[in-house]
């Protein structure tokens, strides 16, 4: 079963709601999260990058930073921007964007879900952002990112989502990038305990982004529980902040790559060694695979479509029959010497949203000699990877739209 739990959420008055939310912590650097903030001091930008009020030369992993991000969401109380709902409600979070439209549930997610594994995780997590959002969420006394997860789809929570959705919206707005966000609080008490009911009958929730906030909340919680002789279960700090969206509704785009060099090989011993693992043919335009097991590859001004050759991957291997997998596994490490692709300089990784011109920018300055377009994985694969216990390929899924930070807080107040 799912245990989801509705909250006193703390969220932005209607008037100021497209000012304050802003885009997730982790996609923007500090330099970014400044220039985005300019001008707007209501940005949650403030809150969630809190550095942007302190000198440049600040670590962004300085105490004061975090300091910082209470003094900023205490200050957002304090003159009404951010006010708290009287009741524990759910909210029902919807994102257009363009003819893609996702709808989920906001609510608190069970901590130990999480660590019974009723929660299904399919990423490696690193300590140092592990720690931060820990600092981070024990400064605040509250979660503000909210964890992105799914579950199959089901049709009697898509309708009782959808009979939501006849209602008007509490916030409806569309933001710069032209993404529509549009929520409904849900207080009433009979539409709680049926949402809370028909997620009961769902068997597994996975993470599908946010695995370090997930991670950090987890901590956060086993922390204050060795603090405690007895504790009581329904403390908000054993729940952790979330959007909960059906499977069939998930947006992943590709997650490319682009390389520096060819490893000493010359181009044509390098191509030589490529069509030893994949059909290769130069196509007259850019490629963006239609299908998995293709791929593009541009070099020196021109396209190739590559295709896995079949014996050079397991089809029944959960992570292994994954593109990225593929490419790393064939052409990556063995031609390219790239071992460990989280860590490598070597490589990089372009988010699907900016498009093969990215990739074509990239090789064409200099900066890359050879860029890599896939085929975008699919949430079936993510949940099948998480199913068997493993983990994705690095950088293997890239989710669009990105949630929005600052609509709805989860309070679990300081220890």
């Amino acid at each position: 079963m799912a245990i989801v739990k509705p909250f006193p959420g703390l969220r932005p008055r209607k008037d100021v709601a497209a000012k304050v939310a802003s885009p997730p912590y982790d996609v923007l650097n500090s330099e970014e999260a400044r220039e985005m903030a300019a001008g707007n001091e209501i940005s949650f930008l403030h809150v969630n990058k809190p550095e942007i009020d302190l000198p440049p030369d600040t670590d962004p992993y300085d105490d004061a930073v975090y300091a910082q991000g209470r003094k900023n969401l205490q200050k957002m109380i304090d003159d009404g921007v951010l006010q708290r709902d009287g009741e524990p409600c759910f909210y029902l979070y919807a994102q257009t964007w363009g003819y893609h439209r996702q709808v989920g549930l906001v609510a608190a997610a069970s901590v130990q879900e999480y660590i019974d594994d009723k929660i299904k995780k399919h990423e490696q997590t690193r300590e140092k952002k592990e720690r931060d959002r820990v600092r981070h969420i024990e400064a605040l006394g509250a979660q503000v990112g909210p964890v992105f997860l799914t579950y199959k789809a089901n049709p009697d929570i898509d309708t009782l989502f959808r009979t939501i959705q006849q209602g008007d919206p509490d916030y409806d707005f569309e933001a710069a990038d032209g993404i529509r966000h549009t929520l409904w609080v849900v207080g009433s008490k009979k539409r709680i305990e049926a949402i809370a009911q028909m997620f009961s009958n769902v068997p597994l929730l996975y993470v599908a982004d946010g695995h370090h906030r997930s991670a950090a909340a987890t901590i956060v919680c086993q922390k204050r529980r060795d603090e405690r002789s007895t504790f009581d279960p329904m403390e908000p700090w054993n729940f952790f902040l979330s959007v909960i969206f059906p499977h069939d509704q998930m947006k992943i785009l590709p997650y490319n790559r682009v390389v520096h060099d060819l490893n000493g090989l010359s181009e044509s011993a390098f191509m030589e060694k490529v069509a030893e693992a994949f059909e290769v043919t130069e196509s007259a335009k850019g490629v963006e695979p239609e299908a998995n097991k293709l791929f593009g590859m541009y070099m020196d001004g021109k396209w190739y479509k590559l295709a896995a050759r079949k014996g050079t991957f397991d089809p029944d291997d959960a992570v292994n029959s994954i593109d990225s997998a593929i490419l790393q596994n064939n052409l990556l490490q063995p031609l390219l010497g790239i071992e460990n692709p989280r860590t490598d300089e070597r490589i990089d990784f372009v988010g699907g949203i900016r498009g093969i011109k990215e990739l074509e920018k990239r090789v064409n300055s200099g900066e890359m000699k050879v860029a890599f377009s896939l085929h975008a994985t699919t949430i079936e694969q993510l949940m099948d990877v998480a199913d068997a216990g493993k983990n994705m390929p690095p950088k293997s899924t890239w989710f669009e739209p990105k949630l929005r930070s600052g609509l709805v807080i989860h309070e679990i107040g300081d220890r």
